[in-house]
């Protein structure tokens, strides 16, 4: 299995609204594409969260072949949603693991 996990740091002052988008609209978003079967939002902890909170959402996958065509088909336009939504008030980054 491939675990496509993106990390995100978000502003305090839209943390409500960025909760909101991501359970309503971008994770939705991101199953509708077919490629992932299911998902898993976390709250990291023991972290800094005087700026905000940070989350690792997990989306996973059957295959490096889905992850490679969500990264050509789909993730541009993802990224560019949360961008338009809230611009610089969110740090994201991404990672590819194989549970063993």
């Amino acid at each position: 299995m491939i675990i496509y996990n993106i990390t995100i740091k978000v502003a305090t002052g839209i943390h409500p609204q960025w909760m909101h988008w991501m359970r309503e609209v971008q994770i939705p978003a991101m199953m509708q594409t077919g490629l992932f079967h299911d998902y898993r939002m976390c709250r990291l902890l023991e972290q800094d969260d005087s700026e905000g909170p940070t989350y690792a959402i997990q989306y996973f996958t059957d295959s490096m072949e889905n992850y490679n065509t969500f990264m050509a088909e789909h993730s541009g336009t993802m990224r560019q949603l949360g961008y338009e939504m809230f611009g610089d008030q969110f740090i994201a980054f991404g990672t590819v693991m194989q549970a063993i």
